[in-house]
């Protein structure tokens, strides 16, 4: 039996283990130095107590602080939230970091640290392994001091504003082994010392404006398993060398200016997955031995290059293969008769815009989707392919939208070949059948001439009972009750009488627009939008764009002249830039605009980042907010720095465009008209009065105000918020539905209100949360049943530059006082007064909001543009309709009079 003194001094003896491990397991900070350093970064970054607790101790308690042998050796502040002052302004404020003689590694990704790279870093941080700050918004160029570093494994510099050129002294970096910039501002050619850099696995410098060619040196990095040059100006050929890297995966070499054939080199990479080398000025035949058995090949884009002869039959039949983009070339010829393997995967296919003829093969079963259009197959189309294929522009029978009977029959002519003609045997019709098919014809063709000269008699006629009923009104204002003078001219000029093409970009060939669009196919069909058809483009330089096709049987002759009008008087950053037009054509007519690399925010709002992954992926909060002030800004313009105000009357997700930084250009700009009731009679004032879907007043008179925009604004702004996607192009029945589940949860009193309603894909914390409650109280502003008291649009442009103010600059009780005042200050007219002007949207119910907004139904279309920052555009000097500050934030005794 075990005695008292026995258990004592067992006890003892645990205790005394216990509080050794756990000495050992709970590292603490042992030097005073470091720990003031620490206290110095916390200071200057701005960060919170709740992160790093001044009383704590950092190896132990602090987030994202990792300690070894009593020093810091990491620091990771990935994605925090600085605090209220400390977002006032944000800098590259690391200075204490130079104090920290250990640290191995620094991950600020996601952190704003707006500020060039000091150049001390590579001169006080030689222990540095890991250096990721991607997503920081830093700027300039990388100092070239940096090659100092010689410890550095991973260098992550991706999507920032990096500028100049790649500095040399990179190539002293023997140990570095990930090394990412993609996504900046970069020039310059790649540093032939990059070919030092034997250790690299990883190297990624897309999305830059890197020129000249390709070092031969990339080639003896034979560690290299991932390498991404694409969407720069590379120009020469790809280097043979290349094909030494045995354990490359991924080579993306898309979007540049590459010319040259493939090396046949590149077969000997039979590790590679991913080749994408499309979008560029590749030509020649494809090498036999460039897809080698066996492959691992699952992704292969080849398009929009000038690729000739045919596809090498092994590519069709690798089994691992899941995309295959050959679209845009000059491929020819049969489609093999490949067998297809029994655990073969399937595979997207896309042959169009080719030479390709004969009959379609058995080999497409394998294809889940398969685009055929743009090439000259013949026969008939296989059971197998009905639903799930494209087949326009060939010479297939029994379906529509086929080439002519001689553009075929001299295709297949002129390789010594016989037509199947549609289903005849021969290439022409038997004589019989030849002689009825004249004779309809000749009856067609009588027919339409027949109705041609009866449509021209009936629109004669309207048009003299148009001009009679217009004489008798006299001068009558047919805009509606005391809305200004009536115009003193009586005919207006003709639309585009005085339009400065030469100063509307370029003036392109319908030829050169037709091998941009690979002949406007389906593939390249982006939406057919309500003032025409839009599509994707490469226009011969190389340069993306989008191209709108515009049919003049079925849209108003004058539309895309108003068009043209617009944007010969207007210009601004916000807007989407009008690169040129072909106006060639009688029929049709075409208009071509800068590409927009992130489409608009309907899209990307969710989208998929990486190809191997189905998750969607959602904006932040930052880029969300940065999107709504960048479309504000354009309708601030539109509504207060032109003079008539005009009225963009399509505002959606849609219409809100995004380059590859976010910036927004707002497209969508054919139903842009001049603002009910303003009386300038301007050129452009006529020219842009079109017929209206409008807003439904109080007084029952259609009108097209600015306000009508504000109200679609703040569907946008809630559609941020939420993250529920088709709120902006919601009809009335749909937006009653919305409103009633969502403006309850928007109270200027409560913020906790509104997490109910917050996209629950965003991560915020306190701080960022009266962010987002603040662009809900401003969209619940924006959202008022009753036109006069929605904010003016100047005035959420500043409320959005400045959203804390909206919740914290001033009491209720000073906000009322202060905003009754005509002449206020300017806080109180943009700020104090959102808490007063939320007070009737709650109290009517949506249903009358519904009704306020009569067509508000929107349609669906955008026109991708391009980048730009844009002058502030909300001025308060610019309108010439100064009102009332009551008028524009309202106060609680308002509402009972109001309408």
């Amino acid at each position: 039996m075990v005695d008292r003194q026995s258990i004592v001094t067992l006890t003892f003896l645990l205790v005394l283990l216990f509080r050794f491990t756990f000495e050992q397991q709970t590292e603490r900070l042992s030097s005073r130095s470091e720990r003031a350093a620490l206290l110095e970064l916390r200071s200057s970054l701005g960060l919170r107590s709740r992160d790093w607790p001044r009383k704590a101790d950092p190896c132990s308690i602090w987030t994202g602080i990792r300690c070894q042998n009593g020093s810091v050796v990491g620091i990771n502040i990935s994605g925090f939230r600085r605090t209220r002052i400390g977002t006032q302004n944000p800098q590259f404020a690391v200075d204490a970091l130079a104090n920290l003689t250990r640290l191995v590694s620094f991950n600020a990704s996601r952190f704003l640290l707006p500020g060039p790279i000091p150049d001390w870093f590579g001169q006080r941080l030689l222990s540095l392994q890991v250096l990721d700050l991607r997503s920081c918004s830093i700027r300039d160029a990388i100092p070239s001091t940096i090659g100092n570093m010689t410890n550095l494994t991973t260098m992550i510099l991706a999507n920032n504003a990096l500028a100049g050129r790649v500095p040399s002294s990179m190539g002293q970096l023997l140990g570095l082994s990930v090394l990412d910039f993609s996504r900046n501002s970069i020039t310059g050619s790649i540093p032939v010392t990059f070919g030092s850099l034997a250790n690299l696995t990883v190297l990624d410098m897309s999305n830059n404006f890197l020129s000249g060619s390709i070092p031969q040196g990339i080639g003896t990095l034979l560690k290299l398993q991932y390498l991404n040059l694409s969407g720069n100006s590379l120009s020469a050929s790809i280097p043979s060398q290349l094909g030494n890297l045995d354990r490359l995966v991924d080579l993306d070499l898309s979007s540049n200016t590459l010319s040259g054939s493939l090396p046949p080199d590149l077969g000997a990479l039979r590790n590679l997955q991913k080749m994408l080398i499309g979008d560029n000025f590749l030509s020649g035949s494809l090498p036999a031995n460039l897809f080698p058995v066996p492959s691992q090949l699952q992704i292969v884009v080849l398009r929009s290059n000038n690729f000739t002869d045919a596809l090498p039959e092994m590519l069709w039949a690798m089994p691992t293969l899941r995309i295959l983009d050959v679209s845009g070339n000059n491929f020819t010829g049969f489609l093999p008769d490949a067998s297809l393997s029994a655990n073969a995967t399937a595979v997207q296919c896309n042959i169009s815009g080719n030479t390709f003829y004969g009959l379609l093969k058995p080999l497409l079963r394998r294809c889940s989707f398969v685009d055929l259009s743009g090439n000259y197959f013949e026969g008939r189309i296989p059971d197998y392919l009905l639903g799930n294929a494209s087949f326009f522009s060939n010479c297939l029978q029994n379906i529509s939208r086929q080439r002519t009977l001689e553009d075929c029959a001299s295709f297949y002519a002129a390789r010594g070949l016989t037509f199947d003609n549609f289903g005849f045997p021969n290439s022409t019709p038997p004589p019989g059948e030849q002689a009825s098919g004249k004779s309809h014809r000749n009856i067609i063709i009588l027919a339409s001439v027949l109705g041609g000269f009866a449509v021209i008699v009936i629109v004669l006629v309207l048009l003299l009972l148009f001009l009679c009923i217009r004489k008798r009104n006299g001068s009558a204002n047919q805009r509606g009750v005391g809305v200004g003078p009536v115009p003193t001219e009586t005919t207006p000029p003709a639309p585009g009488a005085s339009i400065n093409l030469s100063g509307l970009g370029d003036g392109f060939t319908y030829q050169q627009l037709l091998q941009a669009a690979a002949d406007f196919s389906d593939t390249n069909l982006i939406k057919h939008g309500h003032s025409g058809d839009l599509f994707r483009g490469v226009l011969e330089n190389g340069i993306p764009v989008v191209i709108k096709r515009i049919d003049l049987q079925s849209i108003k002759k004058e539309s895309y002249l108003e068009e043209l009008e617009f944007f010969s008087k207007v210009s601004h950053t916000r807007l989407v830039p009008l690169f040129g037009h072909c106006l060639e054509n009688e029929n049709e007519k075409f208009l071509v605009y800068k590409y927009m690399p992130n489409g608009d925010l309907s899209s990307s709002l969710y989208r998929k980042f990486n190809s191997d992954d189905d998750s969607l992926q959602s904006l932040d909060w930052i880029t969300r907010l940065k999107i709504a002030s960048g479309a504000a800004e354009g309708l601030s313009y539109l509504h207060h720095e032109c003079t008539p105000p005009l009225v963009h009357r399509d505002v959606q997700a849609s219409s809100i465009l995004l380059d590859d930084k976010f910036e927004v250009r707002l497209g969508s700009l054919s139903e842009l008209c001049v603002q009910e009731g303003e009386t300038q009679q301007s050129r452009i004032t006529r020219l842009l009065r079109l017929p209206q879907s409008s807003e439904q007043g109080a007084s029952g008179s259609i009108t097209a105000t600015c306000a009508y925009d504000v109200y679609c604004f703040g569907k946008v702004l809630l559609e941020l918020v939420t993250g529920k996607l088709g709120i902006s192009a919601s009809n009335d029945t749909q937006m009653k539905e919305w409103l009633e589940q969502m403006l309850p949860c928007i109270s200027i009193y409560n913020k906790e209100l509104v997490t109910k309603i917050v996209d629950p894909s965003l991560i915020i914390d306190e701080d960022l949360l009266e962010e987002v409650w603040a662009m809900a109280i401003v969209a619940k502003s924006c959202l008022n049943p009753k036109p006069s008291r929605r904010p003016l649009m100047r005035y959420i442009l500043k409320a959005l530059e400045n959203p804390l103010k909206v919740v914290r600059e001033e009491s209720s009780a000073s906000a009322r006082l202060r905003a009754t005042s005509s002449r206020g200050s300017w806080n109180a007219a943009v700020f104090g007064s959102w808490r007063h002007s939320l007070s009737d949207v709650a109290a009517i119910p949506a249903t009358s909001a519904a009704r306020a907004e009569g067509g508000s139904s929107m349609k669906h279309s955008g026109t991708p543009g391009s980048q730009g920052s844009g002058n502030n555009g909300g001025g308060e000097h610019s309108s010439s309709r100064r009102r009332h500050s009551k008028e524009i934030f309202p106060v609680l005794s308002d509402v009972q009079d109001q309408d």
